[in-house]
Parts: structure tokens; C-alpha cells; sequence
């Protein structure tokens, strides 16, 4: 377990950034957040403006300066910073490779010229693109399908490279459909989960891409905390410059989400199991079935999911139906 460190969460006001902040700051160490705001939340983080080990710096990381301040005296980094969304990508491929392959570039030299002990980053499973081969191993990708995945193998690239020329510790974890508390429900490249939900607590129909048997490897939030803690505090020289699934060993297709999302919010609205379910046409650079091996991660860092789908969903469910209605 981490403690009385000081570490750096970039994209630290989003969902999943702020979850981490929170995380370690409970563990007494010294957090700093870098944000620029374009996609995090002032609300995520508010709650610690006056907590005395923790430090918000607004900033982008696309600005070399700014991420060479962020990094100093800092022990450990978690860069969770980027524009996420195939989508979104597709629709503007430039600002996506700015974001995603210069900013993390940018934070990759101020990481080394700060002495930063180690440099643990979030990449994605749009890494596999059109690979076939499931379960999915971290050594067996194939040819990327969006500019955001081109995006994320690149900086599984860089990071390979500063391990290699300056003797960077990089850590990346593939993070397979995240989904939690705090995840925003709204906007044109809303996750499928949030965005499930909140429809169906208005009592509207939610329209899936395709036919529903595209399946994902969903993956709470709590899982993705503890592969993070683990990825920062593992001693094994062998995890060092790796990538690592994090992700449940787990799949399921989109109908069988959906008929559990219903499940689980009619206890609170029992007119809500009777919602009809809509399908529109296929997603643009989607890739159709998506599960994670996770063998890697449980020898390596020791890894245990905490949460299967079912778990994490009850408590997704929770959050949303008490903080989003």
C-alpha cells in the first residue's frame, strides 16, 4: 500500500481521475491535479479544495511548460489525461492526436527530466483493433480501426521508448469499458453505461448500436483503483515497461447489459422492466467482442478483481439513481 507519497494524477478532475485522487488521498499521500477542464469536472474534485494534501494545478498538457511544473517534486505519476471516444475521434482526428500523442509526449519528458521513480499510464483496449483472438493477450494486437486507438498504441510506443533511451519506469494498463460513480451520463460521446441509465430512469427507450451482441469486458471502477495501486507499488523488475489488461475476464453483450440495468433500477421504478429497447445501426470503428485475459496482471502485479459485472452494476446503479435523477 502507497502512503506519504506525492503523486501526480493528470486528467485528474475526470471520472476515473478523480476516483484515483480520492483513493490516495485516503491513503495519505500528496496528490496533484493537473486539468484543463475540456472534459473534467470542477464538481469531481471540489469536495477537496481545502484539504491540506492536495493541489490543483489548471493546465493542459499539450503545454510542455505546464506539465514540467506539475511534475516537479513528484514522486510517482498516473496520467489518465487524454480526449477519450472512438467517436470523437473520428469526427476530429487532429485535436484527438494533439491531445493524446503530444500531451503525453510532453509529460513523458517532464516525467524524465523531474527523476519521476515511475510513470504508470492509462492505455486502452482499442489497442487490439481488428484482432480477431479472444481472450485478448497483451502481446496479440492487431491493426488499430479509430484515430483514438492509432492514438493509444502510440503511446504504448513512446512509453516503450523512454524505458528503453532514459531509463523510465512506464507501467501501462489497458483499461477494457470502465464504468462508476461519477462516469457523466451527458454529451454526444456518453459511455454506454451512464447513458443507459440515465434514459431509463426518464423512462426512455435506449438505443443500442447494432443488434446487441456486440459484448465488452465492463470493468468497475474499483478494479481499475486497485491495478493502478498496483501498478505504482509493484517491486517485481518484470512488470517494468509492460502493458496490462485491466479489465474482469469477463463478457457481456449488450442486450444482456441492458436487461440487467432494468433489472436493477426497477426495485426503485418497477415500470422501468417494461422499457422497449431500441436498436439503431452499427457504430463507426467499433470493435465487436471485446474480452481481456487477465492472466498477465494476476502473475505479474498480483491482481484480484474485487468486482464482477453484477457487483459493479448494483453499485453504479445506486450512484446514478441517488446523485443523477
Amino acid at each position: 500500500m502507497l502512503t506519504n507519497k506525492k503523486i501526480l494524477i493528470t486528467g485528474g478532475a475526470g471520472f476515473i481521475g478523480s476516483n484515483l485522487v480520492d483513493y490516495f488521498i485516503a491513503k495519505n499521500n500528496y496528490i496533484t491535479c493537473l486539468d484543463n477542464f475540456a472534459t473534467g469536472k470542477r464538481e469531481n474534485i471540489a469536495h477537496l479544495k481545502d484539504h491540506k494534501n492536495f493541489k490543483l494545478i489548471e493546465g493542459d498538457i499539450r503545454d510542455l511548460d505546464t506539465c514540467k511544473k506539475a511534475c516537479q517534486d513528484v514522486d510517482y505519476i498516473l496520467h489518465q489525461a487524454a480526449l477519450g471516444s472512438v467517436p470523437r475521434s473520428i469526427n476530429d482526428p487532429i485535436t484527438t492526436n494533439s491531445v493524446n500523442i503530444d500531451g503525453f509526449l510532453n509529460m513523458l519528458v517532464a516525467s524524465r527530466d523531474a527523476n519521476v521513480k515511475r510513470f504508470v499510464y492509462a492505455a486502452s483496449s482499442s489497442t487490439y483493433g481488428d484482432s480477431e483472438t479472444l481472450p485478448k493477450v497483451e502481446d496479440k494486437i492487431g491493426k488499430p480501426l479509430s484515430p483514438y486507438a492509432v492514438t493509444k498504441y502510440v503511446n504504448e510506443l513512446y512509453a516503450h521508448v523512454f524505458g528503453l533511451n532514459y531509463g523510465l519506469e512506464c507501467i501501462g494498463l489497458r483499461y477494457f469499458n470502465v464504468y462508476g460513480r461519477r462516469q457523466d451520463p451527458n454529451g454526444a460521446y456518453a459511455a454506454a453505461i451512464p447513458k443507459f441509465c440515465m434514459q431509463l430512469m426518464k423512462h426512455e427507450s435506449p438505443v443500442i448500436n447494432g443488434d446487441g451482441t456486440n459484448s465488452r469486458d465492463f470493468t468497475y471502477i474499483d478494479n481499475v483503483l486497485q491495478m493502478n495501486e498496483l501498478a505504482l507499488a509493484t517491486t517485481n523488475p518484470k512488470a517494468i515497461g509492460e502493458v496490462f489488461n485491466t479489465a474482469v475476464g469477463e463478457r457481456t453483450d449488450l442486450n444482456q447489459l441492458l436487461s440487467l440495468l432494468k433489472a436493477f433500477l426497477a426495485k426503485h421504478a418497477p415500470q422501468i422492466a417494461n422499457i422497449e429497447i431500441i436498436h439503431g445501426p452499427e457504430r463507426k470503428g467499433d470493435i465487436p467482442h471485446s474480452l481481456a485475459s487477465i492472466d498477465k496482471a494476476k502473475t505479474m502485479l498480483g491482481f484480484a478483481p474485487s468486482h464482477n459485472l453484477e457487483k459493479g452494476l448494483k453499485e453504479a446503479v445506486e450512484w446514478y439513481w441517488h446523485n443523477l435523477k
